[in-house]
């Protein structure tokens, strides 16, 4: 394996990733995990392989985002996930675009430059129905797996608008809708229709600029990218590891701190 270069760590509200790149910026390591409850220390169980990778950390640059990125002590410099997003995404797709990321506690929209340069963004992170949350407190509640959730929604035509915009009020009305007997299927569909319409929301707000790029852990779920196409009428484009992104634009920006 290549000699790693630079390091970028993306400490998410539900999981923390690990990228590690060779001199030329491209991914040679990483590691994604389900974020502990001492995160300190896995962080610290993280760099460690890291080194176990490199032999040694020493003149190495590292970088955090995400949500939990001042808690990296070791880190050269913590950089903003919008920032570090829109950084990881350009190295894959080049071009102006406008950037959809649903993570576990929040979603954003950014608006990406020709030169890679985040013109516009908009970020919800103050309530959970437009995020990946929303959809783990429904498949709970529902009985059905979340890697199932979007396949089973994508398995009927009809759908039951959910029409409450805070999880905890919208739990009530699914509970009422199964009372009067609609399938779950159907409340799935109108469930997934919400969360997206919500995320399509915060895109006309930024400006939709072709392709349309998607990224963060909720991208594995087919109905919210196919409701995404049908609610903007943009073919939706992603790279080869979503969920990666924000620690690999971190490890770019610790890239160039190594050649300054």
């Amino acid at each position: 394996m290549p000699a790693i270069q630079s390091l970028g760590i993306d400490v998410g509200s539900t999981t923390v990733k690990i990228v590690g790149l060779d001199a030329a910026g491209e991914m040679v390591w990483h590691m994604l995990e389900q974020a502990e409850p001492r995160v300190e220390h896995q962080i610290e169980r993280f760099l460690e392989l890291a080194k176990g990778e490199t032999l040694s950390l020493n003149g190495i640059p590292l970088v955090s985002t995400g949500y939990g990125r001042k808690l990296v002590k070791q880190a050269n410099r913590q950089v903003t996930e919008i920032t570090c997003h829109a950084r990881g995404i350009f190295r894959e797709f080049p071009h102006s675009g406008t950037l959809v990321d649903i993570g576990g506690q929040d979603s954003k929209v950014i608006g990406i430059s020709s030169a890679g340069k985040v013109v516009d963004f908009m970020m919800n992170d103050k309530c959970a129905a437009g995020t990946g949350r929303f959809l783990e407190n429904t498949s709970s509640r529902l009985g059905v797996p979340l890697e199932r959730m979007g396949e089973e929604a994508l398995s009927v035509s009809e759908e039951h608008p959910i029409s409450s915009t805070c999880t905890v009020f919208a739990e009530s009305e699914i509970i009422s809708l199964l009372a009067n007997g609609t399938s779950v299927a159907v409340i799935l569909r109108g469930l997934h229709r919400s969360l997206v319409k919500r995320i399509v929301a915060m895109i006309r707000t930024v400006g939709i600029v072709s392709p349309l790029m998607f990224s963060g852990g909720v991208v594995k779920n087919p109905a919210i990218t196919q409701l995404l196409e049908e609610e903007t009428g943009e073919e939706v484009v992603m790279p080869q590891r979503p969920q990666l992104m924000g620690a690999y634009g971190a490890a770019l920006i610790a890239l160039e701190l190594a050649g300054d």
